[in-house]
């Protein structure tokens, strides 16, 4: 009996690249005789005719289904929305926009079949990223690599075939504030790599600015570290240490060298310290409350407007 493959493509406003990514999708599984699809389309309140595209497409295809979400909810809840509905054996995660080829689909298959449960894809370049925004990245996976417990990939994104079980693991963890490039680490599994040159998106441009990653990345720490804390209490500390230091200085200068105390700077620049690391302090404070009101109302972290199901008999 073939195993069923799911592929979980979150979309929002992605009218452009849906036909070309179909052809492509379409391509490549005809090579693959051993299984049976299902192209699972997560359409995360998209504005332009992403949905209309979707049904033409669906119509067409048997194996095309689609999740049409209520609104946009973003692409962590799009992806576990993919998740619940997903059917397959297994199931490859994987962009709209032509960065992530199916043309890997096929080694990630094969070492799934070796008996690893986690195939993810490791990039050998990362396109045309400014030298900001690949210098910002790589230095916040050297920080959650350094502060947290479980192994954090580099170069690797959403992009990865993972076994059912891993897919019924990350249906059970429904926290508000995902993460989930973190939580595939986080579940464990056997996992292991394959290479791709990451595509260039041929159509539309990008909805993540350095300001939504810088978001992103919040995310990334205040789910799986506590390391801002206790920064904030080690600079608490420092500041305190310093404080007492610069004190028994300006004592001695008065006593031994009768120095003046230049007393208005002075008072200004300690209150300016001291107020900026509270403020430092409060704000991260602030970001793990944050999380801790979000996750307490027990929200459904995403909301279905409609749902065509596949309707590929043999699967």
């Amino acid at each position: 009996m073939k195993k069923l493959v799911t592929i979980i493509i979150p979309a929002y406003n992605e009218e452009a690249s849906l036909t070309a990514l179909y052809e492509q999708l379409r391509q490549v599984t005809s090579t693959l005789d051993n299984y049976l699809f299902e192209f699972l389309f997560i359409n995360d309140g998209s504005t332009d005719a992403t949905q209309t595209i979707l049904q033409q497409l669906s119509a067409n295809d048997a194996r095309i289904a689609y999740v049409e979400l209520s609104r946009n909810f973003g692409k962590e809840s799009a992806m576990l929305a993919g998740f619940d509905y997903a059917k397959g054996d297994c199931a490859v995660i994987m962009d709209a926009d032509l960065q992530h080829p199916p043309i890997v689909i096929g080694q990630m298959l094969q070492k799934w079949e070796e008996g690893y449960e986690d195939v993810y894809a490791r990039r050998l370049t990362r396109g045309k990223e400014s030298w900001l925004r690949r210098w910002l990245t790589m230095r916040f996976y050297n920080f959650l690599a350094n502060s947290s417990r479980f192994e954090v990939l580099q170069n690797v994104g959403d992009f990865r075939l993972i076994d059912r079980k891993c897919i019924e693991a990350l249906k059970q963890l429904r926290e508000t504030e995902r993460y989930t490039k973190g939580l595939f680490s986080w579940i464990g599994f056997k996992k292991i790599d394959v290479a791709f040159e990451q595509g260039e998106r041929l159509y539309g441009k990008s909805h993540w600015n350095l300001f939504q990653l810088g978001g992103l990345a919040i995310e990334g720490i205040t789910s799986f570290t506590t390391a801002p804390l206790r920064l904030a209490t080690i600079l608490g500390f420092a500041t305190g240490f310093c404080a007492i230091i610069y004190m028994i200085w300006t004592l001695i200068k008065v006593i031994v060298w009768g120095d003046p105390v230049a007393g208005y700077p002075t008072l200004i620049c300690v209150m300016l310290l001291l107020g900026s690391v509270q403020l430092i302090c409060l704000g991260i404070m602030g970001e793990y409350l944050g999380r801790l009101f979000n996750e307490s109302k027990h929200r459904p972290n995403y909301f279905v407007s409609s749902y065509q199901e596949s309707q590929n008999k043999e699967a």
